[in-house]
Order: structure tokens, then sequence, then C-alpha cells
């Protein structure tokens, strides 16, 4: 990402991405109050970040949460472009139950910027290709939530299991923490529908709710939660969408970050804070050992649905 030699300011850029200039504004605004984080050190790390992130969201129809103003202002979930997104940026038809409706595609590091620019913090994509379509799947997640009472460390003890299960039916776990509460559980699937995998993933959690039912749960209802930890299987529907692998999370405070992690990792988790990780510190864990989710973007590794 290279500036532009045009009048600069410390609240606008013209920037020069992958051939393409993007006039970025608001470069001084603090998006998080606690941590100080500007739109300008977001924009850095997303930058740095694409070279691993796009593997996972390439070629997916994006969905984002956006919040010009930071955590302390206005945010909302946008399927559409936002107002102001280049016309070079792709975008797909995707059908939703109110209509068809063009969703971007995040394909380049340029697309990626133009949409961070644009208020677009989180990055949410579903688990088939706009290329495939909702019935090519090549991706099984499992989304594992505390409930009050619940933490991380617990998901870490579930997700080990489940990791079992899976290998026992074939299929490779990677572990990716949400930048939230929880941890996202991916397994790379030869095509399959959204049906098919959604039916897999519950068949799982509830063989895993019937194992540990003082532990897991797959009940959405709170008053069930307490204490355990919800397993859930629905975001491999077609319809839904999970947040990006190395996307930035908008937490109240600071900025989280869905950041792949290793078994080992996940094994040693004894502290939530263990597995919690800034945008500049998941850039030092890239420099040091590269993308530990990179099998997941690679066709050899993909296997059937029992």
């Amino acid at each position: 990402m290279s500036t532009s030699s045009e009048r600069q300011s410390p609240e606008r850029q013209v920037v020069e991405v992958e051939g393409r200039r993007l006039s970025l504004s608001h470069l001084d605004r603090v998006l998080f109050a606690a941590s100080g984080h500007t739109k300008a050190q977001i924009l850095r790390y997303y930058a740095a970040v694409a070279p691993a992130m796009l593997p996972h969201a390439r070629g997916r129809a994006a969905s984002f949460v956006r919040a010009p103003e930071g955590t302390g202002g206005e945010s909302w979930v946008a399927k559409t472009p936002p107002n102001g997104s280049p016309r070079w940026v792709p975008r797909v038809p995707v059908r939703h139950k109110d209509g068809v409706a063009e969703q971007v595609m995040i394909d380049s590091m340029a697309a990626l910027i133009a949409m961070v620019n644009l208020g677009a913090y989180e990055v949410h994509v579903p688990q088939w290709t706009a290329e495939a379509g909702p019935d090519g799947h090549d991706r099984l997640v499992l989304d594992l939530d505390p409930g009050p009472g619940a933490d991380l460390v617990v998901c870490c003890r579930v997700a080990q299991r489940l990791r079992q299960l899976l290998a026992d039916d074939g299929l490779t776990a990677h572990p990716v923490v949400s930048g939230a509460k929880g941890l996202h559980l991916y397994a790379p699937v030869e095509a399959a529908s959204g049906r098919a995998t959604g039916h897999y993933a519950k068949r799982l959690a509830t063989a895993m709710t019937n194992e540990h039912p003082g532990l897991v749960v797959v009940s959405m209802t709170k008053a069930e939660r307490r204490g355990k930890v919800l397993i859930d299987w629905s975001q491999n529907a077609s319809a839904k969408t999970t947040a990006a692998p190395y996307t930035v999370r908008l937490l109240p405070d600071r900025p989280g970050v869905a950041a792949p992690v290793t078994w080992d990792e996940v094994a040693a988790c004894a502290d939530p804070g263990d597995l919690a990780f800034t945008p500049e510190e998941v850039l030092d864990r890239l420099d040091a050992h590269g993308d530990p989710l990179a099998a997941l973007a690679g066709n050899d590794t993909r296997a059937p649905l029992p």
C-alpha cells in the first residue's frame, strides 16, 4: 500500500493499493476508546494481514459489521455493498428469503482496504464460494460459544473432544479463536449442500451433548446455557455467515481478532487471556510462524462428509 504524492493530511490520504487509488478518510479517528486504536492502525493491520486472510475469504459473498464512528457509535450488519463502494470491487448476486441482493466479494487487498475505509471493520463469510453456490459448501464450521459461568478454557476442552470425533469421521479440524468469547472449529470438506453439512454438524453436536450433558448444549435458550458451551451447528446453513479468519472484531473496549491457533495452544490454554490477541500480536505471530490455517484453503485436504 503506497502513499500518493498528492497533498495529504493526518485525516485523509490518497494511497495506491494494487493499482487502485483510494482516498482514505478520518485516519485519526479513535475506534476503540480503551486501547486507543485508530482507523489508521486498523487499516494498516488489514493491509499487512491480507495475504493470510484473503485465501479464507476470497470468492465468498461477504457481509460486514459496520461501525463508522467506532465502538462508541452506531453499528449494524450490512449485506449489501456500503454506500461509496468502488464499482471495481467484485459483486455477486445472492438469493435471500426476501429476494436477490448484490454482495461484495473480498478478492483482493484493494477490495479489503476499500471496505474497511468505509467503516466495514468486521468481515463475515459463508462456508461456500460464489462459484460453487450454496449447494457447494467446502468447509464445515462449529461455533463454540460459552454461556454464563463458562469461558474460552472450557471451549478448548470441548474442542479437543470434537477434534477426536471429527478425526474418527475422517475430517481434520482447525481451531480459530473467535476474537470475542469463543472458538471456531473448521474442517475442509468435499462439496456438499448446506443441508448436508448442517445435518452432520447437528449430529456431532448432539453426540457431544449426550456424552457430556453437564458441559455442552445445542439449545439456544439462555436458561439452558449457564455453565455450558453452546455448539452452534447452525452456521453451516447456506444463509448463515461466520466471522472470517483474521477479521477484526468490534469488542467494546479493544479490537479482538478471529485468530487461528494451534492445537498445542488449545491444549495449553488455562486462561481466556492466553488466546486473546491484539492485531499487532497476530501480525507478529504470522511473521514468526506463518498461517496455521493455510491447509484449510487447499484442495488436497478436503474429505467427504460421512
